[in-house]
């Protein structure tokens, strides 16, 4: 089964080599609300994809290509949501990344939550707010630490960050403090005020395709993209410091941590036994 997914991952890179941090992406996007139960997949006017958090998310058409080939492999047997997280895992790990076992068994939502999308962790929140958000679902500081650091690789929309250039704290021409000043220069010239705010900006300089322990460093050295990751490291006599300092110090680690705090969230309120069903086609219910 994996090598399944594997090779249809391996495909999709051949055409777009930001396919694994989108497929991560929407792993985290479909936990976060109400559990990992691919309801993230469904269409429909009322469905969560066409809600605010998840407008930028890509690689559907890549999680469809898994499910056809696993549905001529093994009819009725992976959901979309062991998909997802399967081909998060193993996005991962081409990525460079850990390898770990994904529990399998869960199955699909018969509905959207879109009025759950609200749960979704955005790039300009305070670390006390994702910390909450992160403890109401049971992942403590190292998760948050974490799972922040899958941000070693792929990119943002300028949009997720301007206001940490310009107008940080609503202060009109204020720029973030804690954003090393070469660093926020680099970022005005890539994200001009009145430019594209769709434009795409590496998460992490260093090695944006790779997945490694960079980002930790990053943060050390205050350039960390997003507001959310930098605060991980900027905000005085937080126990995420040092949880950053170690991950920087030691990709592996990162990378075991990282793997504990995936499987965690891969379990959220996922629905088994007779609850939900099998869907046939990810993006409706059968």
């Amino acid at each position: 089964m994996s090598t399944i997914v594997s090779n249809v991952l391996q495909q999709a890179q051949g055409n777009d080599i930001w396919i694994f941090p989108k497929i991560v992406r929407l792993h985290f996007h479909d936990c976060f609300v109400h559990g990992c139960d691919a309801s993230l997949l469904l269409n429909g006017t009322d469905g969560e994809k066409t809600a605010t958090p998840n407008l930028s998310t890509e690689g559907y058409e890549v999680i469809d290509d898994i499910k056809t080939a696993l549905e001529k492999a093994c009819p009725r047997v992976v959901s979309c949501a062991d998909v997802l997280a399967l081909a998060a895992q193993i996005s991962v790990s081409l990525g460079g990344g850990p390898t770990w076992q994904v529990p399998l068994g869960r199955r699909d939502s018969l509905t959207a939550h879109r009025e759950g999308t609200g749960s979704i962790p955005t790039g300009h929140e305070s670390l006390a707010n994702i910390a909450t958000l992160f403890k109401s679902v049971g992942l403590d500081s190292t998760d948050l630490v974490a799972l922040s650091g899958v941000h070693t690789f792929g990119r943002a929309r300028c949009a997720a960050f301007m206001d940490r250039l310009y107008n940080f704290n609503n202060k009109t021409g204020k720029t973030d403090p804690t954003l090393n000043a070469t660093y926020a220069n680099t970022l005005k010239q890539r994200c001009p005020k009145g430019g594209d705010t769709r434009s795409l900006i590496d998460l992490d300089e260093q090695s944006s395709l790779t997945f490694d322990n960079k980002y930790f460093s990053n943060l050390q050295n205050q350039r960390g993209l997003l507001q959310t990751d930098q605060e991980l490291f900027s905000t005085k006599g937080a126990e995420t410091v040092a949880i950053v300092n170690r991950f920087a110090s030691s990709q592996s680690q990162f990378f075991s941590s990282f793997a504990k705090a995936m499987i965690k969230m891969g379990n959220l309120n996922p629905l088994t036994g007779t609850n939900g069903e099998i869907r046939l086609d990810c993006k409706k219910v059968n």
